[in-house]
């Protein structure tokens, strides 16, 4: 752990504190982080395990190694200036082990999901990385996922809700910094959450039909991502384009070039 990751490590938590709203545009190689990362207004970037895992060639849901994904992981903390935080899925099967290999590679912070275990086995996981981070010394931001919604199934909405209120506290309480509470939610369901869990201390995810940013801003939430959609922009933009060439078209107007 250098001096570099811990300033890094401290920024990716103000963010996270500060009033405006974070948002984290999500890369899978060093090529999209350079690129993201010279965006104005980007502050922080985030890896997505699925876009890695399929930019490699495997199936998500931990199916790639974890040295591997650390590799993939560590060349984009080396492609850039700003905070990463790294999608470490489940952590596979140990959690903290997993952040402390990652923190070794530059990265600042992570998402851990809890898919839904017993909830004393979550939370154990969600400890395992706090305590992993605080050996390491630097002010690691865990974005602590529930999958309650991603899992509901038929469940009544309102219990699952509450599931993830019950879990978010939870987590927060064994120094989770955010609750991840990824799904396609409803304005009712976000206030819902700000209020059960905290303002400033729920990370959502934004995918086709979600809520704009303003409106998330307004309702308390700390942070948006984006997931796989990110790079699945970016290969219909690359599917459409070679659909145009090879129909006997040009490359399309305002491509530009990469430094």
């Amino acid at each position: 752990m250098t001096e570099t990751t811990a300033s890094k490590a401290t920024e990716l938590l103000r963010l996270h504190q500060a009033p405006e709203i974070l948002q984290v545009v999500n890369v899978w190689d060093a090529i999209s982080a350079k690129v993201i990362g010279d965006v104005p207004g980007t502050q922080a970037l985030a890896t997505a395990s699925h876009s890695i895992a399929a930019s490699l060639g495997y199936e998500d849901g931990e199916n790639i190694p974890l040295d591997e994904m650390i590799a993939a992981i560590g060349r984009i903390t080396a492609a850039t200036e700003l905070p990463v935080s790294a999608d470490l899925e489940s952590g596979y099967g140990t959690p903290g082990e997993a952040v402390r290999k990652a923190i070794g590679v530059g990265v600042v912070g992570a998402n851990i999901e809890d898919q839904m275990r017993p909830l004393a086995d979550a939370v154990a996981q969600m400890r395992s990385v706090t305590e992993a981070a605080a050996d390491e010394g630097i002010d690691f931001v865990l974005n602590a996922r529930t999958d309650a919604f991603l899992k509901s199934k038929d469940r009544d909405q309102r219990e699952v809700l509450a599931d993830a209120i019950e879990r978010g506290r939870a987590f927060l309480d064994v120094g989770a910094t955010t609750v991840f509470v990824p799904g396609l939610l409803d304005e009712e369901t976000v206030a819902a959450l700000v209020d059960g869990i905290g303002w400033n201390k729920v990370s959502v995810i934004n995918v086709p039909g979600s809520l704009a940013p303003a409106r998330l801003q307004e309702l308390g939430v700390a942070r948006i991502s984006y997931g796989p959609w990110t790079q699945r922009v970016a290969l219909t933009a690359l599917a459409d384009a070679a659909a145009q060439l090879l129909a006997g078209g040009a490359l399309p107007d305002g491509t530009r070039p990469l430094n």
